[in-house]
Parts: structure tokens; sequence; C-alpha cells
């Protein structure tokens, strides 16, 4: 059975920084296609960033420079490194694991992340 839980999240001021942690049990995060996704209230969910199997990664325009993701395959954990945070990145940021066989799509449960002064 394949769990992901998020974690680190909460609020923070502008220009502030979290990093989020997303720790896999029942997949092996090296082994498959990792993803932080974020909702926001009233918008549909989007990709923030990824990384694959063999480490290369991708990121949403409007986080570039400023969010990292990475991955401790020794924990079996993805992080997202979050800088200059800004209020318009407040949202529930989401886990996403998508298998390398079947293409099956696993989520966590979410963690609020808020930007306000």
């Amino acid at each position: 059975q394949v769990q992901l839980v998020e974690s680190g999240g909460g609020l923070v001021q502008p220009g502030g920084s979290l990093r989020l942690s997303c720790q896999a049990s029942g997949l092996i995060v090296s082994l498959n296609h990792m993803a932080w996704y974020r909702q926001a209230p009233g918008k549909e969910r989007e990709l923030v960033a990824t990384i694959t199997n063999y480490g290369s990664t991708n990121y949403a325009d409007s986080v570039k420079g400023r969010f990292t993701i990475s991955r401790d395959n020794n924990k079996n954990t993805v992080y997202l490194q979050m800088n200059s945070l800004k209020p318009e990145d407040t949202a529930v940021y989401f886990c996403n694991a998508r298998t390398m066989i079947g293409g099956l799509d696993y989520w966590g449960q979410g963690t609020q992340v808020t930007v306000s002064s």
C-alpha cells in the first residue's frame, strides 16, 4: 500500500522560506516520478515541480529560481524548498507519485502553506 505523507507547511511572512517534506512508503521515490502540486482556494490544482527517476527536475514558471525539488534516497523522501515566498504561493501543497510501471498516480493528504504578513 502506497502512502505519501506531507509535512512542513505553515504560516510564513512574505520573503520567508519553508521546506516541505513528502515521506513515501510502499514506493521507492528514486524509481518513480515525483512531483509537488498546489491548489489555492477557488483555483484548479497546478503542477509546481517534478523530479524524474533520473533526477531531472522541472518547475512551473511562477516558482523558477525560488523553489527547489530534491530527494533523499536513504530516507525515501522528497522535499520542496521554497524561498522568497509570495502571498500568491498560498495554497495546499500536495505530493504526487506516478509509477514508472502502469502510470499509477498516488497523492498525499496535502499541507497548507500560507504566506501573509
